[in-house]
């Protein structure tokens, strides 16, 4: 986990995506116990309240579930709740600025497909995205 004091963006917020992005990757699985919020504030050198406020959003959106007295839980069907959240917000942050922009710069339905067809090339077979060029 790596938070960055200089982003904007909240230290709980940029907690609670990174456990989620862990749990997208299979760091944690479904069902399995994360790092006590003691824990991630020790090795974070940051508030044990931050960590509890980042962990209470997980909590909230049902992706993980504490224990009394034992720990906390990736809740089953978490990886899934995930990725659903993860796509809506590529689709609403992303692709609707991107064609927002497609739109102001004149460019034709075409011309995006187009775009993304040259672009689409990095995606390999297996559907992980590459920077690398081929």
């Amino acid at each position: 986990m790596q938070l960055d004091a200089e982003n904007d963006k909240p230290i709980f917020i940029q907690l609670a995506e990174s456990i989620e992005d862990n749990i997208l990757k299979g760091i944690y699985p479904e069902e399995t116990q994360i790092p006590s919020t003691t824990e991630v504030a020790v090795i974070l050198k940051i508030n044990p309240a931050t960590v509890n406020r980042g962990v209470n959003l997980l909590v909230d959106d049902g992706i993980i579930y504490k224990k009394r007295g034992v720990g906390m839980f990736v809740c089953e069907g978490a990886h899934e709740k995930i990725l659903v959240k993860h796509k809506q917000a590529f689709y609403h942050n992303f692709l609707l600025p991107m064609l927002d922009e497609a739109k102001n710069l004149g460019l034709s339905r075409e011309d995006v497909i187009g775009m993304l067809n040259t672009s689409i090339q990095n995606i390999p077979a297996e559907g992980r995205i590459s920077n690398e060029p081929h």
